[in-house]
C-alpha cells in the first residue's frame, strides 16, 4: 500500500531526518528539558495533552513524533490546566541553573510571559486555557489549583527567589502587578453567603464573575479542595493586608465548620464489575472528611455524574464518575491542624 504523505509534513520530517544523519548525535544534557523546548508553543505556554494523552517528558520521541510536535506548534492548546506551564517554567529553569544551557532560560522566560499575556487584564484572574478561550476554557479558574499554580511562579518572579533570580528583571515589575491584580481577583470572587464571606467555587464566569459550570460534572459551589490552595496562596503574602486577613480567617472558619466526622470514602474491591473495584461512603470514628463540592445555598454536600444532576450519595451516580473522581478527601486538615495556627501566631487578629 502506497501512502501519501502531505508535502507539508515530508518536508518537516525530512529536515528532521537530515538533522538526525548528517552530524554526529548530539546527547542530550537534559531530555526533560530538552522535551520540554519541542512541545514549547508558539504562544510561550505548554499542553498538558499530547495525542489526548498526558504529556511524558521522559519519553524518547521518533522522528516521525518530533515532526508532528513541530507541525502543532502554533496550535492553540496551551494551558495552566494540570500544572501545565508553571512545572515546565520551573524545570527549566532548574536546567539552566544547573548546565548554563541558555535556551532554558530563553523558554522559561517565555512562559513567563504567557502567563502575563494570558491574566484577564480587567479581572486579574486567569482562563484554563490560552489562547483558546472557547466553552468553559475561557472561565477564571481555580479547579486543580490552576490560577493559584500560575500567581505561585509570578510571585516567585517579582520577588526574585531561588532559581527566579536568574530571570530578566524587565519581568519583575509585570509580575508584580499581574500578583496584585491576581489577589484582587480572589478577594473579589470569595463567595458570601447571608453577607457573609465563605470561600470559592472551582471556576468563574469571566465576564459576570458569579461561580459557574465546567465539566458537566463539575457545576457551580463552594470548593474544600481548591479553597485549600487559596487560602495557602493568601497566607504567603508578607504584610497581608486587612481584607486579606479577613478573607483567610473567613475561609478556615467555613472549611472547619464543614467538615464531616465519623465517615470516609474508600475504595473497596467489587469482583462484579469490570474494574474490579468500586468507592463507597462508610462510616469510621476515627475519620474526618471534607466533599469536594458544597451547595452554595445550603452548604450540603454533594456528587455528581455526567448527566449534570446533583445527588447526595455516591452511589446513585454512574460507576465510571464515582470512581474517576476525588468526591470526598482531607485537604484541608493540614491547613486547620498546622499552616493555619503556625500564620495566626505571626499574624494576630
Amino acid at each position: 500500500m502506497h501512502i501519501k504523505i502531505p508535502f507539508t509534513y515530508s518536508l518537516i520530517l525530512s529536515f528532521f531526518v537530515l538533522s538526525c544523519t548528517s552530524s554526529k548525535k548530539v546527547y542530550s544534557q537534559d531530555l526533560v528539558a530538552d522535551n520540554m523546548l519541542m512541545l514549547q508553543k508558539q504562544s510561550g505556554g505548554w499542553p498538558k495533552q499530547l495525542d489526548k494523552k498526558p504529556v511524558v517528558y521522559t519519553k524518547e520521541f521518533t522522528i516521525e513524533e518530533k515532526a508532528k510536535i513541530a507541525l502543532e506548534h502554533s496550535t492553540d492548546d496551551a494551558t495552566i490546566d494540570n500544572n501545565a506551564t508553571t512545572k515546565e517554567i520551573r524545570y527549566l529553569l532548574k536546567a539552566y541553573q544547573q548546565y548554563k544551557i541558555e535556551k532554558y532560560l530563553v523558554a522559561a522566560e517565555k512562559g513567563i510571559q504567557y502567563l502575563l499575556d494570558a491574566q484577564y487584564k480587567n479581572t486579574g484572574g486567569w482562563p484554563q486555557f490560552y489562547p483558546d478561550k472557547s466553552s468553559y476554557r475561557s472561565q477564571i479558574t481555580f479547579n486543580d489549583n490552576a490560577m493559584i499554580n500560575a500567581l505561585k511562579v509570578l510571585q516567585d518572579v517579582s520577588l526574585q527567589q531561588n532559581e527566579f533570580a536568574l530571570v530578566n528583571n524587565k519581568f519583575v515589575n509585570p509580575s508584580k502587578q499581574a500578583v496584585a491584580k491576581g489577589i484582587d481577583c480572589i478577594l473579589q470572587l470569595q463567595i458570601k453567603v447571608n453577607n457573609q464571606l465563605i470561600a470559592w467555587c472551582t471556576q468563574y464566569d469571566a465576564k459576570s464573575l458569579k461561580p459557574a459550570k465546567a465539566r458537566a460534572f463539575e457545576l457551580a459551589s463552594i470548593s474544600a479542595a481548591e479553597s485549600v490552595g487559596i487560602v495557602e496562596f493568601l497566607m504567603s503574602q508578607p504584610n497581608p493586608s486587612p481584607a486579606i486577613k479577613e478573607s483567610i480567617h473567613a475561609a478556615v472558619k467555613w472549611l472547619d465548620a464543614s467538615k464531616i466526622v465519623g465517615y470516609n470514602f474508600i475504595e473497596v474491591p467489587a469482583p462484579d464489575l469490570q474494574t474490579g473495584k468500586d468507592k463507597v461512603f462508610v462510616q469510621d470514628p476515627n475519620s474526618t472528611i471534607w466533599a469536594r463540592f458544597y451547595d452554595i445555598d445550603t452548604n450540603e454536600p454533594f456528587v455528581c455524574g455526567r448527566n449534570g444532576e446533583k445527588k447526595k450519595d455516591v452511589k446513585d451516580i454512574e460507576h465510571e464518575r464515582r470512581i474517576g473522581y476525588g468526591w470526598y478527601g482531607t485537604w484541608p486538615k493540614n491547613l486547620l491542624e498546622k499552616k493555619y495556627p503556625k500564620w495566626l501566631a505571626a499574624n494576630p487578629q
